[in-house]
């Protein structure tokens, strides 16, 4: 909630807060913001806010705020205001909205400029996606394309670099030197991982050596080993 108000990107008409909260730092976090962007504040009673949420557990806080408004995908793909290369994160399919939301957390965390998500068989922006994402949403583009491989083959006429995480069979993250151009991580569904047209479109696989006796990580795992690999080599982190 703070982050939505902090971000700005989005108008919000009101904010519920539920009677019966105690009072906390990020409560008068919350109120401050809204009153700052003239946004009203109402104290209404839990059983509304529960009823009106599309999450379980509200935790007694609810926002009404415009949608997010999609990105256009080259847009994504061009250099930022002061140059900088675009670091794109692409996702092939994820359908569970806790690893979309943890993999949103990972990708702003990262320093990811741009998200980019298949408009079918994959799961959107919802409240859970949002709420899991803790506020990564309100600063992260996000652009909804048509299909991942197509999307991957224009960014590399674009001059992106693809980065293709696989399970197995990639060459090892962590000796690939892939610099600090502008590149696009792309990371496949929970279970079947890339499809077979984006492993076939992408610059180059490379997969996370594991020492122990599972056989893989989930996506939000791997997604966030993998991001702050290609972060950590993409240079030093902003003070």
């Amino acid at each position: 909630m703070a982050e939505l108000l902090a971000a700005g990107r989005r108008r919000v008409r009101e904010v519920w807060l539920a009677e019966d909260l105690s009072p906390a730092p990020v409560i008068d976090e919350i109120v401050g913001l809204a009153e700052q962007k003239r946004t009203a504040v109402r104290w209404v009673p839990r059983g509304r806010i529960d009823a009106a949420a599309r999450t379980e557990a509200p935790q007694g806080v609810l926002a009404r705020a415009e949608p997010l408004a999609e990105v256009d995908f080259e847009d994504l793909c061009r250099s930022g205001p002061g140059g900088e290369p675009p670091f794109l994160l692409a996702l092939d399919g994820v359908t569970d909205p806790q690893n979309l939301g943890a993999l949103l957390r990972t990708a702003e965390a990262a320093g990811v400029t741009g998200v980019v998500l298949g408009r079918h068989r994959a799961v959107h922006v919802t409240p859970a996606v949002t709420k899991a994402a803790a506020g990564a949403v309100e600063h992260l583009p996000m652009a909804v394309v048509g299909g991942i491989p197509a999307a991957v083959a224009r960014a590399r006429e674009l001059g992106l670099w693809t980065v293709g995480l696989v399970a197995d069979g990639g060459e090892d993250l962590f000796s690939t030197s892939l610099g600090d151009g502008p590149v696009m991580a792309v990371l496949g569904a929970e279970g079947p991982g890339l499809s077979r047209l984006v492993r076939q479109r992408c610059d180059v696989l490379v997969s996370i050596p594991l020492r122990g006796r599972l056989a893989s990580l989930n996506v939000a795992a791997a997604g966030a080993v993998s991001l702050f690999e290609l972060a950590r080599q993409r240079g030093p982190a902003r003070s």
